[in-house]
């Protein structure tokens, strides 16, 4: 072969072969503190009743949610992430197919949570929900660095202390968290409208907005500002379960997953998203078991280790519910970088690698 043909099969047939990620965006969306249990296999029937579940109407509960076999109530519960993101992307957390995944930050509950996910490791010094700014650079401040990511890379959560998991001082990030208004000269009428109910509405929690603003405002972010990477974390899931109303964990689960929907049927039909868009899903942590440990999360309770971890998009291969691969929380970092083409691991190697099977391999010569 002559030099000249050499240096055209080297141009040319990586392009051919689609060399490289296709995945140009990402979405990472969480629902805090849902448990693995519900994912897998539904509705809990030892909590569909007022003396363990807090249920208002069991009946009305149980028409929505239970049926008779573990497969059929986590469909009814969560449709769109086992009919699209099960069947057309990947699935790990179900210990029973021996395919476990779990936090390693030993703290099991939320900021070492995100900061795990975030960063690729545990930290021990993230040992409280406090806002305190994280000491480390989280994988959305890495990418926001990078000239092709800068100003691109956006945060939305419910809980207030989403500035301090992101450091959104130090990394620059744009970041919307707890009751604060979205501000700027170009407001979409949609956003004046969530900024009025953001000031007007009932507040349930001081530290955590309902999902039922939060999403709309991160679905109306990527509709106007198209950033390449959208972190969404929602927060009712876990409210609900630490007041001991199991029923509105279930709807607020069944919330989340339509909001995923709503989320992937709109990434589908933007020309700027659709067949280059990977999402990440996943929880925090877990939680104990009924009947009363369900409520809660923290390193003295057992379970609350195991969480669950979805992936779909151009790049990751259909494989549907995994078993026997174990996964971690401190993978996700990396993975999402990955994803993009980026390598999280060469700037901080003490971060966990990523999910290798989520990701395909890319095509050489």
């Amino acid at each position: 072969m002559s030099p000249m043909s050499r240096l055209l099969c080297l141009v040319l047939l990586p392009m051919a072969l689609g060399a490289g990620p296709k995945t140009k965006h990402v979405i990472l969306m969480t629902t805090d503190g849902l448990r693995p249990q519900e994912v897998f296999t539904g509705a809990d029937p030892a909590l569909l009743n007022k003396a363990h579940g807090g249920v208002a109407d069991v009946e009305k509960i149980k028409a929505a949610y239970w049926r008779d076999t573990p497969e059929a109530r986590r469909e009814a519960l969560l449709p769109f992430f086992w009919g699209t993101v099960a069947k057309q992307g990947q699935v790990y957390g179900n210990a029973a197919l021996g395919s476990p995944a779990t936090v390693t930050n030993g703290k099991k509950f939320s900021y070492p949570g995100y900061s795990e996910m975030l960063v690729g490791r545990g930290d021990p010094r993230i040992d409280s929900n406090d806002k305190v700014p994280n000491p480390n650079v989280t994988v959305l401040e890495w990418l926001n660095r990078k000239p092709a990511f800068t100003g691109k890379v956006a945060a939305f959560s419910g809980w207030d202390v989403l500035d301090s998991i992101v450091n959104q001082p130090r990394g620059q990030i744009y970041s919307n968290g707890g009751w604060l208004e979205v501000s700027g000269d170009d407001l979409t009428p949609q956003e004046r409208l969530l900024n009025r109910l953001i000031r007007d509405v009932s507040r349930r929690w001081a530290d955590c907005r309902d999902d039922a603003i939060t999403f709309p405002l991160a679905l109306e972010h990527l509709r106007k500002k198209h950033p390449r990477v959208l972190f969404v974390l929602q927060g009712d899931t876990d409210e609900h379960a630490h007041h001991g109303r199991y029923d509105l964990v279930l709807d607020s689960a069944h919330d989340f997953d339509a909001d995923l929907k709503t989320l992937w049927d709109a990434v589908q039909a933007d020309p700027e998203y659709r067949d280059s868009t990977s999402l990440i899903v996943l929880t925090d942590h877990g939680r104990g078991d009924a009947p009363d440990a369900w409520k809660h999360h923290g390193a003295k309770i057992d379970g609350a280790e195991n969480i669950w971890i979805g992936v779909l998009g151009p790049d990751t291969p259909p494989l549907g519910e995994r078993s026997n691969v174990a996964v971690t929380q401190s993978q996700v970092a990396a993975t999402l970088a990955a994803l993009l083409g980026e390598d999280f691991r060469a700037d901080f190697p003490e971060a966990a690698p990523p999910i290798a099977d989520a990701i395909a391999p890319a095509k050489t010569p």
